[in-house]
């Protein structure tokens, strides 16, 4: 949709600017969010933490590495044609509890563990002097086809230099990024294998809160294969996750860091959804949280076959939060690049614009912009109000597709 851009950035941009209005931030890097109030549940995913003041602090089910959000790909394109994702969508069972439905959570673990895998990846940053480090991570996925599409999160593979599958039988493959989403978190990776075990894919809409679940994932990236039982807790949570929000599925069974990218499984053996975060605090236990199996099955179809989400509506541009008063700078959501070609660009607006509004709504923050985007498609116009110099300035802007 946009991009972030580093907050510690914007200093160094708005003094930059006094001397030369032509200056721009050319590096792309990821926005820290400082603490701040808010009333809706926030979600957060790389090491070192970010911490957010809410109701409830919740983190992602990760271990090890440093990952952030980001779209795109590093692997090649298939040439073959692509496979397609089975979704066994009559399934209507209602699984008060899991032994309502004739499988045992034996027959069931037994059912669905060998689709679940180990992800471990390896991701590489530079230091003082340049010098390279290699920070190593591990998560799950889950088969999505049986010809090796595995679905994840994307904060697991996120930025990785290289990912390793291991099978529920303990053979290892080097995988290959396909795409990834970091809207919905979630990424496809592609080993080169046959005959796989794919998950059966049921219909979370039929899902109801006291359904009976089990969780099977990589917990502590050692344990590989772990099951853990529970509930549907609830339905259509709103969740911010690095400032992005989503409707999760909300479980008691413990997940533990390790197990982002794996599956939740219904009483029929089926995939209902893909867990990537878990509570975190003092106290506080019994929260998880997973993306619906339906919401996966759209997102992972078109990385598959796209490489990315399509018909997702952007601005064009990247963007600055700041959140502190520094004395030189309003917080606000400032506009630190203007993508060319894009809609901003030939609407006018330029580096250094602080946003206020979209139509009527007011714009303090990233999320802000982000959900309303939601709220529009490819081609429309929108018509945002910005401040530039100390004067407010109205720009029609028309979205074009992200491809990020």
């Amino acid at each position: 949709m946009f991009e972030s851009k580093n907050d510690k950035l914007i200093d160094k941009v708005w003094n930059e600017k006094e001397s030369s209005d032509k200056q721009t931030i050319n590096e792309e890097v990821k926005m820290e969010s400082e603490p701040q109030k808010n009333e809706e549940i926030k979600v957060e995913k790389k090491e070192p933490k970010n911490h957010f003041t809410t109701k409830i602090l919740v983190s992602a089910a990760l271990i090890g590495g440093t990952f952030g959000f980001g779209g795109g790909y590093l692997a090649n394109q298939f040439a073959a044609p692509h496979s397609t994702i089975v979704q066994n969508s009559s399934s209507n069972i209602a699984n008060t509890s899991i032994s309502d439905n004739g499988l045992s959570m034996q027959d069931i673990i037994s059912k669905t563990s060998p689709s679940v895998v180990e992800i471990r990846t390896e991701t590489v940053s530079s230091g003082f002097m340049l010098e390279e480090y290699v920070s190593e991570g591990a998560g799950s996925g889950v088969i999505l086809t049986s010809d090796g599409y595995i679905v994840t999160n994307n904060h697991v593979i996120n930025g990785a230099r290289n990912i390793s599958v291991t099978l529920s039988d303990g053979t290892a493959y080097t995988a290959e990024l396909v795409g990834t989403d970091s809207t919905t978190d979630l990424a496809v990776i592609k080993i080169d294998a046959t005959n796989l075990q794919a998950s059966v894919i049921g219909n979370s809409d039929n899902l109801k809160v006291g359904d009976g679940v089990i969780a099977i994932g990589n917990p502590l990236g050692t344990l590989g294969g772990s099951a853990t039982d529970g509930i549907i807790s609830a339905l259509n949570r709103e969740i911010t996750i690095d400032n992005e929000t989503m409707n999760l599925l909300q479980t008691n069974a413990a997940v533990n860091p390790g197990n982002s990218g794996g599956g939740l499984f219904n009483a029929a053996g089926e995939l209902i959804g893909i867990v990537n975060a878990k509570s975190s605090g003092n106290d506080i236990e019994g929260l998880g949280f997973a993306i619906p199996s339906n919401d996966v099955v759209e997102i992972a179809d078109q990385l598959i076959n796209n490489g990315y989400v399509s018909n997702r509506a952007t601005i064009g541009v990247y963007l600055s939060e700041v959140t502190q008063n520094n004395g030189q700078v309003v917080p606000g959501l400032y506009i630190s690049e203007v993508i060319e070609g894009s809609g901003a660009e030939k609407a006018g607006l330029q580096a250094y614009d602080r946003i206020i509004f979209v139509g009527d709504t007011e714009i303090t923050s990233y999320s802000d912009l982000k959900k309303i985007i939601k709220e529009y498609n490819v081609g429309d116009t929108i018509e945002m109000t910005v401040v530039r110099d100390g004067k407010q300035i109205v720009a029609q802007v028309t979205l074009s597709e992200s491809k990020q």
